[in-house]
């Protein structure tokens, strides 16, 4: 991913201010961020408002620098980090009112998906695979064998004799997301964007 860092000033909001703006939305949606020492790492959002984002980070910012972080579903956020806790970082989130909006609406969808009880995207039909054998990569970077019981083009039931938990980045054979719910033998996984039906089977199979 080529993240592009502009030299243009970026507005942020106090954050006393941001805070009584901006109501936080709980959401974890995986993602990757750049420091101004231009070195890319992965992170997990932990609460999310149009103005400011709290994330789980592999690397510590200094308070005040420049962050800019591209989060699945979300798009691309630029702001400063504004504090620091124990395994990652709160940054404000600079952008025009339209953008401000739009990340609102994005946002309340989610609240209202989980409020529902509706962790994955119920618009796409679920399917066996012919295959159903496949491999798990967990957080840790360890990889083990899985079994898909259904999928669609946007999540999968997947059985695992490991636990993983809810919020877990995770990648089925080829295929990114997170873990969304439990269920008996395993859990439900998103993806972390919707897949091609013509590639779905061959990218949630063993890989080889």
């Amino acid at each position: 991913m080529a993240i592009v860092q502009t030299n243009r000033a970026v507005r942020v909001l106090p954050l006393s201010q941001e805070r009584r703006r901006h109501q936080r939305v709980k959401v974890a949606l995986t993602g990757r961020y750049m420091l101004q020492n231009r070195q890319e790492y992965s992170c997990q959002t932990l609460n999310m408002s149009p103005g400011g984002a709290a994330l789980m980070a592999e690397m510590l910012p200094q308070v005040g620098e420049l962050v800019v972080a591209y989060i699945d579903h979300i798009g691309r956020l630029e702001g400063r980090c504004v504090r620091l806790f124990g395994n990652g970082f709160a940054m404000t989130v600079a952008g025009t009112i339209r953008r401000r909006d739009k990340v609102a609406s994005q946002l309340t969808w989610f609240a209202n998906r989980n409020a529902l009880g509706l962790p994955e995207d119920r618009r796409h039909e679920r399917f066996a695979l012919r295959d159903p054998r496949s491999t798990l990569t967990l957080p840790t970077g360890v990889t083990i064998p899985c079994r898909v019981m259904d999928a669609s083009l946007s999540g999968a039931a997947v059985a695992s004799e490991v636990a993983v938990p809810i919020g877990s980045p995770v990648t089925l054979g080829r295929t990114q997301g997170r873990v969304v719910r439990q269920i008996e033998g395993g859990f439900a996984m998103e993806f972390s964007r919707v897949q091609n039906p013509d590639t779905l089977e061959h990218n949630l199979g063993n890989e080889g």
